[in-house]
């Protein structure tokens, strides 16, 4: 394993935050692909931007797919490495691009099969309805190049090499820029594909990056050697990844859900409001992304020091990683709620969506804290191999949007009582798994006896 990052000895600030680093810069070129579709976007008009953000809702639910294959590669390449298990940790390789392959390809049929039922669930009307149909197409042939970058990510980060995957994405980020005003605007000799053009723009750039990760196997014997994604699979690791997954998951499929739900609400006020959402839930992306980069380390950090069992690290790291995540959250606040208004004419230069954009800042900007410490701590939960709690957490408090939506809409409050609803929950989301993992540290066996023989 020469080319993986031991992560259970050195400075616990300078490990995190170099392997953050790296994660986080991939979260931002992954982020990177949608804002930039966005801004080309938003020149065609608000109802193109509202037609992609409706059909981007499928291709987030695909979250949930990668999580399931995810989740399981990165905590079982990490927990391998850390009990110095180099086969092991290659079993867990092969068998999440096996379960990623295989349900990427499933779920990019049934959406070119349901495509027409999902779209006009939101009733945006034909001409929006139709652009989001050609998107969700485009983007559902290309589901497994979608799919599997995230899956090749996750190993590289279990492993503690975070710089590699965020080389590679990218160059299917520069690749995504080049091709989008080509294909959008029809530049040269190329036809104005308008939306399409951004779907295919960013499927061609998904593959590029796609095909250098595959080159990128036969360089790293330590984890792909004997790499065989057609053999028949070992049910055994299949249930391991799956358990660890699916929990997230589900979560995840929730979210998103509940997130539809939510933005059928919103709807009734016509394809603005939606079209806002979308380019105002991007923007505040920087803080949850960055925040995830941390999430991701301490996943990958927590799990190879548990797989080694040095319990004052595991201790030790948590606290560490929340006190970098607070300082974040606080600067995302800030500047969420002072630069509101500048941020948001970036992606939508209409005067009513930039009034209404800035609104949704400024009330989502007060969450950032608690939602940055709730990421973080959930990346905590994974690397103990527990995924249950931060996945039990987000559903409850995701569904309660809902009701919380629909209560605070009906008042004087209108459209914002919708945003007020989400941001709320966000708070509670970070207060309660905070104080969850808090307990799970005073009551594991070895961290408790840890603290106990410290006092």
């Amino acid at each position: 394993m020469s080319r993986t990052i031991d992560l259970t000895e050195g400075s616990i600030l300078h490990r995190l935050t170099k392997l953050a680093l790296p994660i986080i810069g991939t979260s931002f070129v992954q982020m990177a692909y949608s804002l930039i579709d966005m801004i080309w976007v938003g020149r065609l008009s608000s109802d193109a931007v509202a037609a992609v953000g409706t059909a981007s809702f499928f291709t987030w639910l695909a979250s949930a797919v990668i999580l399931v294959a995810r989740v399981g590669a990165e905590v079982g390449v990490a927990q391998s490495i850390g009990k110095k298990d180099e086969q092991e940790a290659k079993r867990y390789v092969g068998h999440s691009l096996q379960l990623i392959l295989v349900l990427s390809v499933i779920y990019g049929a049934l959406l070119i099969a349901f495509r027409q039922p999902l779209i006009g669930f939101y009733r945006l009307g034909p001409s929006v309805e139709e652009q989001a149909r050609i998107y969700l197409l485009i983007v559902a042939l290309g589901m497994p190049f979608f799919t599997v970058n995230p899956v090749f990510t996750a190993i590289f980060n279990g492993a503690g090499d975070s710089r590699t995957p965020f080389k590679i994405n990218v160059v299917g980020l520069a690749a995504n820029i080049i091709l989008d005003p080509v294909l959008i605007f029809g530049l040269g000799p190329f036809p104005r594909l308008e939306t399409a053009g951004a779907a295919l723009a960013s499927i061609i750039a998904q593959f590029i990056a796609s095909a250098v990760f595959f080159l990128q196997t036969k360089k790293r014997p330590e984890l792909f050697s004997g790499l065989r994604l057609l053999e028949k699979p070992d049910w055994n690791y299949l249930k391991r990844i799956v358990m660890l997954g699916l929990p997230m998951a589900v979560q995840s499929a929730f979210f998103t859900t509940i997130a539809m739900v939510i933005a059928r609400i919103i709807a009734q006020w016509g394809p603005l409001p939606i079209a806002v959402q979308k380019v105002g839930s991007q923007i505040e992306s920087i803080s949850w992304l960055t925040a995830g980069g941390f999430q991701t380390a301490m996943s990958a950090f927590i799990g190879q020091n548990y797989g080694a069992k040095k319990w004052d690290r595991v201790y030790k790291g948590y606290f560490v990683g929340i006190g970098i995540v607070s300082v974040l959250g606080v600067f995302a606040t800030l500047l969420l709620i002072f630069g509101a208004g500048p941020i948001f004419a970036i992606f939508i230069p209409e005067p009513e969506a930039i009034s209404q954009g800035v609104v949704y800042l400024k009330i989502l900007g007060l969450s950032q804290l608690w939602m940055c410490i709730e990421i973080v701590t959930a990346g905590a939960f994974i690397g103990h191999g527990k995924s249950f709690p931060p996945s039990i957490v987000s559903i409850v408090f995701n569904l309660l949007r809902i009701p919380g939506a629909l209560l605070l809409s009906s008042t004087a409050l209108g459209l914002e009582g919708i945003w007020w609803a989400i941001s709320i929950s966000s708070i509670f989301k970070g207060l309660v798994l905070s104080l969850w993992h808090l307990r799970y540290l005073k009551t594991h066996p070895e961290i408790s006896c840890l603290r106990l023989a410290r006092k």
